[in-house]
């Protein structure tokens, strides 16, 4: 499930593998972008924003893409088969001499100039990943509405960019906070934005994501061995301890 940890990795790998190249291939297979031609275009850069990517090329041009749920990004050599799905499920192939770039299953793809980045991500608060990070702001921003359930604060891309359901789960376990407590009701707020912070800082580099709770209904507790629960949450699977998070 990509979140901002998984979004900054497919960035990076992007960057590295077209940044600094010109594009002798762009296919862009939504309808509204269907005629839209980046050959001949160098590609500057391809930053994360949260859980957005932004794809930079010459001309004052951005590709923005979404994974959200289960999107991807992959990154092919010449000659090597394409592997991240059917071909109905692509969206975009980006194409220098070296690399292939090929988007599945993205949800969201748009090609906007770069001056207009704001309109598809200026709504988004500070970003966990990103060089705007800002701890006093992000924590002013899920302390404005303190009747809201920590879960659904976090959630919230307004507030803070980067965290998904798993983060979610997993942030609340480390301040030992029920994810339906009101946060206004939170013990130590800061400590929810350090948490959250330091596990994608902690996965942002790990090719597999390391975990307390999430997914493990009926095991053991890490910390105290009580049986983890799961139950909805906006209907989102949302993983806790019953005994360690009473708060």
């Amino acid at each position: 499930m990509p979140e901002g940890d998984t979004v900054w990795q497919t960035a990076r790998r992007l960057h590295t593998a077209l940044a600094g190249h010109t594009l002798v291939r762009s296919d862009l297979r939504v309808p509204r972008f269907a005629t839209a031609d980046l050959t001949g275009r160098t590609v500057l850069d391809v930053t994360p924003r949260g859980k957005h990517l932004l794809t930079r090329v010459e001309g004052g041009l951005t590709l923005h893409s979404h994974l959200r749920m289960d999107g991807s990004w992959k990154v092919y050599a010449p000659g090597e088969r394409w592997r991240g799905g059917p071909d109905h499920q692509i969206r975009a192939v980006l194409a220098t001499t070296e690399r292939t770039a090929v988007g599945y299953r993205l949800p969201v793809l748009e090609l906007l100039r770069t001056e207009d980045e704001d309109q598809a991500v200026g709504h988004l608060g500070p970003d966990l990943l990103g060089p705007d990070w800002d701890a006093e702001k992000a924590l002013a921003n899920l302390l404005a509405d303190p009747a809201r359930p920590v879960g659904e604060a976090l959630l919230d891309q307004r507030n803070l960019a980067g965290v998904g359901n798993i983060f979610k789960s997993e942030t609340c376990f480390l301040v030992h906070a029920s994810p339906w407590l009101p946060i206004g009701e939170l013990p130590s707020p800061e400590r929810l934005v350090a948490a959250a912070k330091k596990l994608l800082d902690t996965n942002r580099d790990r090719p597999v994501r390391k975990v307390y709770l999430y997914g493990r209904a009926g095991r053991p507790c890490p910390r105290c061995r009580t049986a983890i629960l799961q139950a909805p949450q906006n209907d989102r699977p949302t993983y806790w301890c019953p005994s360690c998070q009473h708060s």
